[in-house]
This record gives structure tokens, sequence and C-alpha cells, in this order.
């Protein structure tokens, strides 16, 4: 199974790039403002985080408008990925009636849509960071292997959701609900290390996204280095379930098209 998942992805991975580009394109073919929505998105919801967290509840975490930020790009490339990757199989069903593709190229696509759109967000932090006079240490190198951490786990957790969201109409809505308490326990507006002093720690490491997002505010902001602990567990974890998924995929895949 390795060797044929090697090769699928050497043979795909270009056909998954042309097709992010086209779904990019696509998105905003109808759109008046066409790409600037790519900016103005995250930068809104930025704002009214800011607003609502940093003034009327009077948050104290530094470079706040920057700290909302972080946690709202990583947050939102994950989120999407996940809540794509359930509903992928019948999206392209007219795809994968016609020729075959392994289907967890499919979330290759849906990830480098999202990438894209993440790192025009990082640009919108890094011209944030020169504004804001935020020092930079040799840290800030370490954001590379987080975002590799998180891409992995996610693709981890995509695998499973693309297989199972063939089969079961439901988990969409169970995915969708299950984000949005997930949204809450990660802090994306406030320090959960800071607010939740005796097990905040804890619940970061044990929260893949919490994980990522505290290690890369770490390094962009607070010029330290990451919990490479942490963040190494949870790659190795993030393997497993790309391995695993992958082969329940190449398993059932033949079936995918009967059942949709």
């Amino acid at each position: 199974m390795f060797k044929q998942t090697i090769h699928d992805i050497k043979k795909y991975i270009h056909y998954s790039v042309k097709a992010a580009r086209f779904q990019l394109k696509n998105e905003v073919a109808s759109s008046f403002l066409n790409w600037v929505w790519w900016i103005l998105d995250p930068l809104c919801f930025m704002l009214i985080y800011t607003i609502v967290f940093g003034y009327i509840f009077k948050s104290r975490e530094q470079y706040f408008p920057i700290f909302i930020f972080i946690g709202i790009s990583l947050w939102d490339f994950f989120k999407r990925t996940l809540a794509s990757a359930v509903r992928v199989v019948k999206a392209n069903k007219p795809t994968i009636s016609r020729v075959y593709l392994p289907k967890y190229i499919l979330i290759f696509i849906n990830m480098w849509t999202n990438a894209f759109k993440m790192g025009i967000s990082f640009a919108i932090i890094a011209a944030m960071m020169v504004a804001w006079w935020v020092p930079v240490t040799w840290n800030v190198l370490w954001i590379l292997p987080i975002l590799l951490v998180m891409m992995v786990v996610t693709f981890g957790f995509s695998c499973f959701l693309l297989h199972y969201g063939v089969y079961v109409d439901d988990l969409t809505n169970v995915v969708d609900i299950a984000l949005r308490a997930m949204f809450y326990v990660t802090g994306i507006f406030y320090s959960i290390e800071s607010r939740l002093a005796h097990y905040g720690p804890i619940l970061v490491r044990l929260n893949p996204m919490a994980c990522v997002i505290t290690a890369a505010r770490d390094v962009l902001i607070y010029g330290e280095a990451p919990d490479l602990l942490a963040l190494g567990v949870w790659f190795v974890i993030g393997l497993l379930l790309s391995l695993l998924g992958i082969r329940k995929i190449y398993k059932e895949e033949n079936s995918y098209v009967k059942v949709i």
C-alpha cells in the first residue's frame, strides 16, 4: 500500500494543484470584489473579535489583533478542510464516475485551496507584525514545521471523514456541531494557558489545533520556541491517521460510486 500511495501521489499531485487553481478561480468568478474577499473575510472576523474581546471584555493579550488573526487563519484552514472532506466524494461524483482518481487526492485539492487563502492571511500577519514593531527572533522559522504538523493532522482526520461521509448523510451536521464546540475550547480569542492556569497546558496538548495555534503564537509574537514534544506527538498521530485513512479509502473506494 505504501508504494502505491507514493506512486499515486506523484502521479496526481499536479492534477490536484491545477484543480485547486480552477476551484479558486471559480469561487470568485461571479463576485464583484473578486479575490479581495480572501483578504476582507479574515480581516472582518479579526476586527469583530478584537472589538468584542479586546475592548468590550478587556483582553490583556499582547498584540491582541495579531494574536486573534493567527488563531483565525489556522482555524479556518482546519475547519474548511474538515467540513469539505465530509461531502467531497459526493461533490465530485461526475469526476469520479468517469475516471479513476484516488479519492484522498480530493482532500489535497481542498487543502491547496485553503492553504492559498491561509497564505494570504499570513502575509497580512507579517505586515501587522511590522506595523506593531513585533520583535522577531530565529524562532519564527519554527512556523514551517508547525504548519506541517497541522496539515498532516488535518489530512489524517479528513481521510476518515471522507470515507464515512459517503455512507452517513448526517455526518455533515455532526461535524459542524463538533467544530463549533471545538472552536470555543481552542483558544482562538483567548489564551488557554493564562485563563486556565492549572489545566491549561494539559488542555492545549490534548487539542491538536490548540497546540498548533499556541505554538504559532509563541514563535511569531513572543519569540519563544514551541512545545516540540507536543507537536512531535501530534505529528506522529497525524501520520498514523493518514496511513490508516488512506488504507481504508483504498479498500472501500470502489464501492463509493455505487453508494452515492
